[in-house]
């Protein structure tokens, strides 16, 4: 999703490598190809629940082809993700925060983190949140399908964070790319939200009428654990994005 929102914004002005073009755990091909360059790491391994049974499929991409990626680039934007973390602070998680991840997903983020830092001291880590948008599964395409085929929904509202459309993220990502920030920061949609009040959302502005109702994370039980809190927010002056509610918007103006 993000790697075609990236491509659409920059309008010609980068170029996109498939699975099929770059396999990132190859270091020699991504020697060959990236050496030189400016990159934006969109390649990931995101089965959330998947990574639970496959931990070396995750780690080799999210952190050892991370590691590759940044070993020959110029430049690297590594994207990352809120389940670096535990979940249980209050507060929004701030750049210097410490990472605990939960689950198998989110230590292999969080050792691309680290791979990439190591490999190469001109680099951006960015985290995000809860991306949705189009070329891809997604929670607002899920709720849309579920809803016009169910008349009532459980959804957990135990869980929350900040939905952010790729749209607005890949605009954003672009710039800093170019840029001389490094380190870590934080981009996400403004705003926070539970899953289950993002799914009533997602319904309301699409015009179907279903039944949403708020349940517990125990019942419906993942083989990977979630960070209860994950909003993420910035002490660095991140760039502040649109609000989730105008990203649910612009992704149901070109999908409904």
């Amino acid at each position: 999703m993000l790697g075609q929102d990236i491509v659409r914004v920059a309008a010609g002005d980068a170029v996109a490598l498939t699975r099929a073009d770059l396999d990132v755990t190859d270091a020699d091909a991504a020697c060959e190809l990236l050496t030189g360059t400016t990159v934006i790491n969109c390649a990931a391994y995101t089965d959330v629940d998947g990574a639970e049974s496959d931990p070396d499929g995750a780690h080799a991409v999210n952190a050892e082809g991370a590691r590759n990626v940044a070993q020959a680039a110029e430049r690297v934007l590594y994207v990352s993700t809120d389940y670096v973390f535990e979940g249980s602070k209050p507060e929004p998680y701030v750049e210097s925060d410490p990472v605990e991840p939960l689950s198998v997903y989110g230590s292999s983020k969080a050792a691309g983190e680290r791979a990439t830092a190591e490999a190469n001291p001109n680099h951006l880590i960015v985290r995000s949140s809860w991306l949705f948008g189009r070329g891809g599964k997604n929670f607002v395409a899920t709720m849309l399908a579920l809803g016009r085929k169910r008349s009532e929904l459980r959804v957990v509202d135990d869980q929350v964070g900040c939905p952010t459309f790729t749209g607005h993220l890949a605009a954003a990502l672009l710039p800093l790319a170019a840029g001389g920030e490094r380190g870590v920061l934080h981009v996400a949609g403004r705003n926070s939200c539970s899953w289950f009040e993002f799914a009533c959302e997602i319904l309301a502005r699409a015009s179907i009428e279903a039944d949403v109702q708020p349940c517990p994370t125990e019942e419906f039980p993942r083989p990977a654990r979630r960070p209860a809190h994950s909003v993420l927010g910035s002490e660095r002056g991140a760039p502040a994005l649109p609000a989730w509610q105008d990203g649910l918007d612009a992704y149901l103006g070109v999908t409904v």
